[in-house]
């Protein structure tokens, strides 16, 4: 079917496989359908009729890549519209794709499917044409049209116009440009070339294009002058240099001089071409030059040629070999003329002193270079027994003077002689002392024989001609240290020799029986005969009284290292060492101990008491007994007799002394006791003083004593109430008492009151007190008048009534001062001597009992 300009074609009579259909589409067609977009999709699912197998496009897996074969343009992942879980690359061939039309699922999607599948062949007739969009740009087919898109540089709808780029200003020399239009004038493509005139090279790129954008790709350049490479200014000179457009440029102009003692090696002049280089390279400087010189004989050259062998500043030193000395100078230049400051000096041979003969001798010499020259050589010789004194030959040297100063002939010596030790030397010298044709005797002292020969002669050899002698001293026999003693000897000549001296000691605990000292003698004896070491003995010890003694003696009884060893008998103790040892000292190493009696601890008498002691070994040692007794009043507790035994213990314990008892004593009744005890409760000598309580009065001793026959100085004491006055009983008055001590006595009470029409003037109770005097005055029985007047009252009337009552007030009033008169009385206490006249006698029945 045709739709407009580009139209699509389906096969509907076969079905082809996809490269049949491709084959198919190509043949009759364009290609394969090649789809662009999602509209172009759903027109063909609309408008192509459903088919069972579908159909193929033109899509396909080139190298593993999805590519559209019409185009070759790969397959964007944009522009995928693959059904649901495709491609999946069944059985990994499935590298052709189908599309689903009027599919009920995913109707316009894509599947893969292998190759070989038939299925109809889904073509395209394209609507591009060559000549579409002008060769300018790409036809890209629609649905029924195309559109053009333009390649870069070109724009409008079929491409047909071409982008501009603003032309180039006018350039002037050095710079010239060539220009290429192959589209229009200064659009795009266009071209231009830049070049520079001779002597000149372009700065920049040498050509710029027209881009797609309208802009060139490069700049205008400039032109620069060709740059030489620089010169350098040669050693030891100099450069000039005149640019004209710049420093070492095209056309540039250097000129070349050099520093004194130097000559230009070269082109003065250099210019720099329009090639880049100079007409001429860098000149050199080089060196004047001097005369080759050479070391003058017996003589060195240094030379010192900073600029060259014997070049300019070329300095040469001149020295002589040892021996030799220079003429000339010593130093030359060669100077900025080419010229040495001065001739090549010449060496000389030195001088030396003359040598003359030697006395006693001769001389032999040899001039290398003239006599007495460096390098002379001279050689010296003595006469027989002499010998040269100094060196042997001498050289002349560089300094002018000899190796050594000249020898002389010397007497030849012997070695010195001695005297031989304890001997004598006389000696004849003929040129000196022990020298060439000396001759010496030797003797020896007393005491010394002389070995060897007596006479000796100094040859021309420096030798004696025998061996030098010596006095041996003359021996006498050997001694040996004396038995427990030693022996110290000194030998000042030889061992037990002449003049030989021993002297002698004994060991510890020995004493020397002889000389101490002896001497060898020149008679070949000794002076004193040989002495011995006897042992030393210590005072004789006896057996201690009391004791026992045992003794041990290695060398003799009580002598050096003598050991004795006390002992003391039962009872007794020994005061002193046990061992006692003989010293060395001829003294025993401690006093002799002595057997004391064991002691027993001091007694003293127990209080109260005194003992009687009997000591036969010492106060308080063993076989002391002692018997105790107590004084009057104490008894013995304990053994009357202690032995002291051997082990230094009392048969007993102290006995002590007790105060003998007296009955115990109590407190009698309404009193107390208060006792001392010095010896102990109610004992010997223990006293008690008695009282008694307020109210109470003592009956017998105040004190009573413990005596030595346990009894009392005397009965207990007892307490008694104290007395009062007794009382009487008065006219009118009745008393009634209690007497708990006794009548009368300490704390009796009597309550008093008056008969019938009697009043009581005074207390009505007394108390016996512990003073002895009742607590009150004895109270008086008085008429009581108020009752009388009451009578009177009764019989009068009641007109006189009111003089009653005056008369009774009057009464009363004289009644009151009686009263309170009486009543100071009362104050005094009642007693035999009372103005109230003796106490009367009155009876009391609750007392009658008591009398």
């Amino acid at each position: 079917m045709d739709v407009g300009a580009w139209t699509y074609h389906y096969g509907t009579e076969s079905e082809l496989t996809w490269e049949q259909a491709r084959s198919f589409c190509r043949t009759f067609f364009t290609d394969l359908v090649a789809i662009q977009n999602q509209e172009e999709i759903h027109y063909l699912n609309e408008f192509i009729p459903r088919h069972k197998t579908y159909y193929w496009i033109g899509i396909r897996k080139i190298k593993n890549i999805w590519t559209w074969v019409g185009t070759n343009k790969t397959l964007t992942k944009e522009a995928e519209n693959w059904a649901k879980g495709e491609p999946n690359n069944k059985r990994s061939n499935q590298d052709c794709v189908e599309i689903y039309i009027k599919r009920d699922l995913e109707s316009g999607k894509w599947n893969d499917e292998p190759c070989t599948k038939k299925k109809r062949a889904l073509c395209y007739t394209a609507s591009c044409q060559p000549s579409s969009c002008s060769q300018n740009g790409e036809c890209v087919e629609t649905i029924g049209n195309y559109t053009c898109v333009c390649y870069p540089g070109f724009f409008g709808p079929e491409c047909e116009e071409v982008v501009k780029c603003r032309e180039f200003d006018a350039v002037h020399r050095p710079l010239s440009v060539n220009c290429s239009h192959p589209l229009k004038s200064f659009s795009y493509k266009s071209s231009c070339t830049f070049s520079c005139d001779e002597g000149f090279e372009v700065s920049g790129p040498d050509t710029s294009q027209c881009s797609p954008y309208g802009n060139w790709t490069a700049q205008v350049p400039q032109c620069v002058a060709v740059q030489c490479r620089p010169l350098n200014t040669p050693s030891n000179g100099e450069r000039h240099c005149s640019p004209v457009h710049g420093e070492f440029q095209y056309q540039s102009t250097c000129r070349f001089t050099c520093t004194e003692g130097f000559v230009v090696n070269g082109a003065e002049t250099s210019i720099c071409e329009a090639s880049g280089r100079w007409t001429y390279p860098e000149p050199i400087c080089q060196v004047k030059q001097c005369q080759e010189i050479e070391s003058p004989a017996r003589g060195t050259m240094d030379c010192i040629n900073p600029l060259g062998d014997f070049a300019y500043n070329s300095t040469c030193s001149f020295a002589c070999e040892t021996g030799f000395q220079l003429s000339g100078s010593e130093i030359l230049h060669c100077s900025s003329s080419g010229q040495w400051t001065a001739a090549v000096p010449i060496c000389h041979a030195v001088q030396c002193q003359p040598l003359g003969v030697p006395i006693h001798g001769n001389i032999t010499c040899s001039h290398l270079h003239g006599d007495f020259q460096y390098q002379s050589r001279c050689t010296f010789h003595c006469s027989e027994g002499f010998q040269l004194l100094g060196e042997e030959e001498t050289l002349c040297t560089a300094s002018r003077e000899w190796t050594s100063p000249p020898p002389v002939c010397q007497v030849i010596d012997c070695p010195k002689l001695d005297a031989p030790k304890d001997g004598g030397l006389n000696c004849s010298h003929l040129h000196g002392d022990f020298t060439y044709s000396s001759r010496c005797t030797f003797s020896c002292n007393t005491g010394f024989v002389l070995v060897g020969q007596e006479r000796r002669q100094c040859t021309a050899l420096g030798l004696w001609t025998e061996k030098p002698p010596f006095c041996e001293a003359v021996k006498c026999h050997s001694l040996q240290s004396p038995e427990k003693g030693k022996m110290t000897c000194s030998h000042p000549v030889e061992e037990f020799a002449y003049q030989s001296t021993c002297e002698f000691t004994c060991e510890p605990g020995f004493a020397l029986a002889g000389t101490k000292t002896t001497g060898c003698l020149a008679s070949g004896n000794w002076s004193d005969p040989f002495p011995t070491c006897q042992v030393i003995g210590c005072p004789k010890l006896d057996v201690p009284e009391n004791g026992g003694l045992n003794c041990s003696h290695p060398h003799r009884d009580f002598a050096y290292s003598s050991t004795c060893t006390f002992s003391c008998n039962m009872g007794f103790v020994r005061v002193g060492q046990e061992k006692l040892r003989c010293t060395a000292m001829g003294q025993w190493t401690e006093n002799p101990p002595f057997c004391e009696a064991a002691k027993c601890p001091v007694l003293h008498a127990p209080d109260n008491s005194h003992f009687n002691c009997s000591h036969p070994h010492g106060d308080f040692a063993y076989g002391s007994s002692c018997n105790f007794s107590c004084n009057a009043g104490f008894k013995l507790v304990g053994l009357e007799m202690l032995d002291c035994l051997a082990i230094g213990n009392w048969t007993d314990q102290l006995p002590s002394c007790k105060a003998v008892p007296c009955p115990a004593l109590g407190s009698p009744d309404n009193g107390r006791g208060n006792c001392s005890h010095p010896h102990g409760f109610f004992a010997f000598n223990s006293s008690c003083l008695f009282s008694c309580d307020s109210g109470f009065e003592l009956v017998g001793s105040e004190m009573l004593q413990c005596m030595a026959k346990e009894k009392w100085t005397g009965d207990m004491p007892i307490c008694e109430a104290v007395s009062c006055p007794q009382l009487v009983n008065q006219e009118h008055m009745v008393m009634n008492c209690s007497h708990p001590w006794g009548p009368f006595r300490y704390s009796s009470t009597c309550h008093l009151h008056c008969a019938d029409g009697y009043i009581l003037n005074g207390t009505s109770r007394v108390e016996c007190q512990p003073e002895g005097h009742w607590s009150a005055e004895m109270p008086v029985c008085q008429e009581n008048v108020a009752s009388f007047l009451k009578q009177a009252l009764l019989y009068t009337g009641g007109v006189t009534a009111s003089v009653i009552g005056l008369l009774v007030s009057g009464t009363l009033i004289v009644l009151a001062i009686r009263h309170f008169s009486k009543k100071e009385e009362k104050n005094k206490l009642l007693n035999s001597t009372s103005d109230l006249g003796a106490p009367g006698v009155f009876s009391n029945a609750a007392f009658d009992s008591y009398s």
